[in-house]
C-alpha cells in the first residue's frame, strides 16, 4: 500500500532530507565522518550508513546532532508557536 496521500513524503525520503542536511552540516563544519563518530559516540560504520542508506538508530541520530551542535533544533522540532491573541497571529508573532 502506498504511504502517500497528496503531498505527503515518503519515509525513506524525510530520512533522506535529513541526513542530507547533517552531511551538509558535518562538512560545513569541516569534520570528517571519522572525527564525528569520534565526538558522537557513533561507530563510523553507523555514520557511513546514515549517510548513504539513511538509516541509524533514533539515540545514534541524537548522539551525532549533539556532536554537531544541533540538539536544539531536535528538542524544538515538534513545538508550535503560542499565540495570546488574533493579533499576534495576524502580525507572525509580533503583538500589536
Amino acid at each position: 500500500m502506498n504511504n502517500r496521500f497528496l503531498n505527503q513524503k515518503a519515509p525513506n525520503e524525510i530520512a533522506k532530507n535529513l541526513a542530507e542536511k547533517i552531511k551538509k552540516h558535518r562538512k560545513r563544519l569541516k569534520i570528517s565522518q571519522e572525527v564525528l563518530a569520534q565526538k558522537s559516540g557513533v561507530s563510523l560504520g553507523s555514520i557511513k550508513r546514515f549517510e548513504t542508506k539513511y538509516e541509524i538508530a533514533l539515540q545514534s541520530f541524537i548522539k551525532i546532532a549533539i556532536a554537531l551542535d544541533l540538539d536544539k533544533d531536535i528538542e524544538t522540532l515538534f513545538t508550535q508557536k503560542t499565540y495570546n491573541s488574533i493579533n499576534e497571529v495576524i502580525n507572525g508573532g509580533v503583538n500589536g
